[in-house]
């Protein structure tokens, strides 16, 4: 009996959704990298597919076009994940740019940031005399047309009100003190600026994905790893490091870039993440 085990093979999905209807393309040459953030600031993600049809390329081209007269969402979606458990979502995104690329290898390039289309939306927002954070987050979460995960403590705010781009409701709601608000692909998480994530544990070590040997920064660490479904932005990453024991212990991810591809050897996480 042979005692080599069976490769479980990465798998790579983009979904592109253009007129309300979202089109899934796998089993092409697909790279793609980018960087999620636990802060007002926008995610953004570099997709480059090569395979597609000309007529194919030349739709997505022309829907995709800011000269396009459609007004429906122009969205980018990034699936990865394994055989053995299939894919989850690691982007999700408004397309801002589709462009070819230079022959010989004719491919699309497609860019993408959270939320972009709410930077031409203007929003007013206000409460009484005395609001609940929750009821504030709630009604954000709401104008962005996105989900609420409500972590924070439920403190309340005087005179609450906001008049200006939509974009920048999560910068708003984040300087309330003490709170940490950001855009995690169609969800907005509002948390304790010093906590993590609940129930999002990443527990890394060599025999589960470290890559290379971790690096101390100013606020905590700086760690590659195998891309997961277990790794949240926000959420806990526990190391524990043989080659550098000093580090070992919990850490909220604040930043992660994510690097993969399905013919090439990227398929990796990289955290910045501050002691907990």
């Amino acid at each position: 009996m042979s005692d080599l085990q069976p490769v479980d093979l990465r798998r790579v999905r983009v979904g592109i959704e253009l007129d309300n209807r979202i089109a899934y393309y796998e089993g092409l040459n697909i790279k793609a990298s980018g960087t999620k953030y636990a802060n007002p600031l926008q995610n953004d993600c570099d997709v480059t597919i090569m395979g597609l049809s000309m007529a194919t390329r030349d739709r997505i081209l022309t829907d995709a076009s800011p000269f396009a007269k459609t007004k429906t969402p122009r969205r980018l979606i990034l699936d990865v994940g394994r055989d053995s458990y299939g894919f989850f979502r690691v982007f999700v995104g408004d397309i801002t740019s589709a462009t070819p690329t230079s022959p010989p290898d004719v491919a699309l390039n497609i860019k993408a940031k959270t939320e972009n289309a709410q930077a031409m939306v203007v929003a007013s927002i206000s409460g009484g005399p005395i609001s609940k954070l929750s009821s504030i987050a709630q009604q954000i979460a709401q104008q962005l047309g996105v989900g609420l995960l409500m972590e924070a403590q439920n403190k309340s705010i005087a005179n609450w009100s906001y008049t200006g781009p939509a974009l920048k409701l999560v910068k708003r709601l984040a300087e309330m003190g003490g709170v940490s608000a950001y855009i995690d692909d169609d969800l907005l998480v509002v948390k304790d600026a010093k906590a993590a994530v609940r129930g999002a544990m990443r527990i890394l070590t060599l025999d589960s994905g470290l890559v290379g040997i971790p690096k101390a920064t100013e606020k905590g660490l700086d760690v590659t790893f195998l891309i997961d479904r277990e790794t949240r932005l926000g959420g806990t990453l526990r190391l524990d490091s043989k080659q550098n024991k000093a580090l070992n212990g919990d850490y909220k991810i604040d930043q992660l870039k994510f690097d993969v591809a399905t013919h090439d050897e990227p398929f990796f996480y990289q955290a910045q993440c501050s002691r907990l």
